[in-house]
């Protein structure tokens, strides 16, 4: 059996009242789920509380689950509605983040000190974009998913989304362009 198909059952399950199916389907997706939260949100603590929401979403709506879709698809927008709403609320009632030190170094970077110096500058430009921006973003260049799978992930045409692509990669640039270290390249902005 596929794991999709094998989502597709245990879905059904949870619609059954199944608490086991619906453990499964939790461990089997809490890490790509957390991670997309952690992009999305900015900070371990609300990207902790968007990836609960999203499984308390996926236990509530069960039974509006279409069999026609992928059960991780149907899960990544959940999360990403989830992250929406969450910081639209915090727009209203802004918090401090923790610190970054707090926060462990890229262990997939070649330099870890290298790694660790470009964590904040990273995650402040990232901060600065569009929550429409920051999806797309997180979703293709963070998670590794092609230009249709964000576009079925995020239920937009795709035109938009390579829109919106370009559009967060060239202000990342721009914000990100001091950080080159005098290489001779014009920033995006110099060009436009």
């Amino acid at each position: 059996m596929t794991a999709s198909l094998d989502d597709a059952v245990l879905i059904e399950r949870v619609v059954g009242g199944d608490h086991d199916a619906f453990t499964a389907l939790m461990r089997r997706h809490q890490d790509r789920i957390f991670s997309v939260c952690l992009r999305m949100m900015g900070n371990r603590a609300a990207a902790l509380d968007a990836t609960q929401e999203t499984f308390l979403t996926l236990y509530r709506k069960a039974g509006q689950y279409r069999a026609g879709a992928a059960v991780g698809t149907w899960l990544y927008r959940i999360a990403i509605n989830t992250c929406y709403d969450l910081l639209r609320r915090e727009r209203r009632r802004p918090s401090e983040p923790m610190p970054d030190y707090l926060d462990p170094a890229d262990p997939t970077a070649a330099d870890p000190f290298t790694s660790v110096e470009l964590a904040a500058p990273i995650a402040a430009a990232m901060a600065k974009l569009s929550v429409d921006f920051r999806s797309v973003v997180v979703l293709s260049d963070i998670e590794g998913f092609s230009l249709p799978e964000v576009a079925e992930r995020l239920d937009l045409p795709i035109g938009t989304v390579k829109s919106r692509l370009f559009r967060a990669r060239r202000q990342l640039a721009a914000e990100l362009g001091n950080l080159s270290g005098g290489s001779g390249h014009q920033s995006v902005t110099d060009e436009l």
